[in-house]
């Protein structure tokens, strides 16, 4: 059976089988194989067995999928150790992930001779050419796109698909192969992209073979190589068996910063009567370096986030510690009360201490859900929903807190609002956090919350229709000076009662639904949450968006 390896992205090390007489789906739908990459389309890109051979098309996603680095338009084969590319992941297909399209040859199996080495080192970065003057400006204009495009890009697997996007369009090759250390040992190198100027005819054609002289030379000396295939070999004078390795000119150089080897960029080009120059190789060794230094600067950037990820954890830490010691003084001093009213045979003793109990077993089950949502990241599950029985449902669940205060709760719907795309798991967590605050707030036997839902089509000022969701209630209102953090966690204005989560899971959910959440407030006067969700979401919103072409939640909804 064929297998799918995922050697690039969020499900690095997974393998997926793929059944010889079942289409394949890759994408973030329920029926496509199981990934968690959210740059992925819904439905990207399907597989197809056809009579023992295997085809792969691209769904009109909005990336597109790469075979071995080179775009598809139409229905592709693929062969054993093809690489496909799909938003920030990178398959192999293949019986196991070792089936690469890269071999690298001893002397006795490829002779190549080398032309030229050049040192790459933080000189390469200056390529200071005085003659010719062109070919100088040329290489600063390549230098300044590498240096634009290091800055930008976020994860490495993306960065060395770019730099061997940059370099084929720069040095024009036929084939190429950015090889990455796959341990401390600088020599033991893997393929990390592959690409091709022109699909494989066949799989002699497929495979690219590389020296070992000249990649050795450049992971472990340091040397950037321009070399030739031996063509005039004596060993292939009677025969044509080089004449398959299609090499007549190759360029190997490292990609280190300092003393530290990340890898290899591997191009060749078996053009007639075409060879690379010594001034390409200058270049390619300072694409080398300038990759390197992006490489240690995200290992850098890494190594930071995880500290401060700690620091963070360690304030979470803190700040749960003290939110669960609360509930459990609580717990404990209602189980007391218990105790003591099954001691006396007194249910009514018992009673009091049930409600405290349950309160606080309340105020655990509010606690563990906004953790969850807090702490871990998922994708949003749009279904098409009506925002009116979600806002019911969620105040029927509140009655009996609303009954033991003795308070009104108000709830006003569009019967006519048409079912709009949310994650309802989400959007429901979300709206019972702000009731349940709304109602926290309010002063018993007078508090009144009131929740509207509201749909508004769209207009001139707002091209994009959107819902709105608002939860006032009566209470002292919010002071000025807290408003600035309402939305932080672990920041609470109910003492030991809150948790300081609850706001700051609400925000999210609304931010990750492209909506945006709005507090109207005057001390003594109550306050109001507006929610504004865009009501066209599955159409304007796709995950697998770039940056560049990712709708904001103030591009949707302006002016409000």
């Amino acid at each position: 059976m064929l297998i799918l390896s995922v050697i690039q992205g969020p499900d690095a090390g997974r393998k997926f089988e793929l059944p010889g007489n079942e289409p394949q789906l890759i994408g973030r739908s329920s029926e496509a194989l199981p990934i968690s990459d959210n740059t992925v389309s819904r439905r990207h890109a399907e597989l197809t067995p056809d009579d023992g051979l295997w085809w792969i098309r691209d769904i009109q996603s909005q990336n597109g999928t790469y075979i071995n680095g080179t775009r598809i338009t139409e229905r592709t084969r693929l062969h054993a150790g093809d690489q496909i590319r799909v938003g920030a992941s990178v398959f192999v297909f293949g019986h196991n992930a070792q089936n690469s399209p890269v071999r690298v040859l001893g002397p006795a199996d490829l002779s190549a001779d080398v032309e030229y080495r050049i040192q790459s080192n933080e000189d390469s970065m200056i390529l200071a050419e005085p003659e010719p003057r062109a070919a100088a400006v040329d290489h600063l204009r390549v230098i300044y796109r590498l240096t634009t495009l290091t800055t930008q890009v976020a994860t490495k697997a993306e960065l060395l698909r770019q730099v061997l996007e940059l370099v084929f369009t720069e040095f024009k090759p036929e084939r190429g192969v950015i090889m990455e250390a796959a341990g401390e040992n600088p020599e033991d190198l893997e393929p990390a992209v592959v690409k091709y100027r022109s699909p494989p005819k066949d799989e002699e054609d497929r495979e690219i073979k590389v020296s070992r002289t000249i990649l050795t030379a450049a992971v472990t000396q340091g040397e950037g190589v321009l070399s030739s295939n031996a063509m005039n070999d004596p060993r292939f004078a009677s025969g044509d068996s080089v004449q398959r390795y299609n090499i007549r000119s190759a360029i190997c150089s490292p990609i280190r910063f300092r003393e530290r080897t990340f890898g290899a960029i591997y191009i060749d080009s078996s053009m007639a009567n075409y060879t690379f120059t010594r001034e390409q190789l200058a270049l390619m060794n300072a694409i080398g370096q300038h990759t390197g230094l992006a490489m240690a600067n995200a290992e850098h950037t890494k190594r930071q986030l995880h500290a401060e990820r700690l620091a963070a954890m360690g304030e979470t830490v803190a700040g749960l510690s003290h939110s669960i010691k609360n509930i459990l003084q609580g717990l404990r001093g209602g189980a007391d009360v218990v105790e003591m009213g099954l001691k006396k045979d007194d249910l009514k003793i018992s009673r009091g201490g049930w409600d405290i109990l349950k309160r606080n077993l309340d105020r655990i089950v509010s606690l563990t859900l906004n953790m969850l949502a807090f702490s871990r990241q998922r994708q949003v599950e749009l279904e098409l929903m009506r925002l009116g029985p979600l806002v019911e449902e969620a105040a029927e669940l509140l009655e009996s807190r609303c009954e033991d205060k003795n308070i009104a709760m108000l709830v006003d719907t569009d019967p006519e609002m048409p079912p709009i795309s949310i994650d309802p798991n989400l959007i429901h967590q979300a709206i019972m956090n702000l009731l349940g605050n709304a109602i926290e707030a309010v002063e018993p036997d007078s508090g009144v919350v009131t929740t509207r839902v509201l749909f508004h089509e769209a207009s001139p000022r707002n091209p994009t229709p959107y819902a709105e969701i608002t939860v006032m209630d009566n209470g002292p209102g919010i002071p000025n000076a807290k408003l600035a953090w309402i939305f932080e966690p672990f920041n609470t204005t109910k003492g030991i009662r809150g948790t300081g989560l609850g706001l700051a899971v609400t925000k999210r959910i609304i931010q990750e639904h492209r909506g945006r959440i709005i507090v109207e407030t005057a001390e003594g006067k109550g306050a109001a949450f507006r929610v504004l969700l865009p009501a066209d979401l599955d159409n304007l919103f796709d995950p697998s968006a770039t940056a560049e072409n990712r709708l904001t939640a103030s591009d949707l909804i302006e002016g409000l």
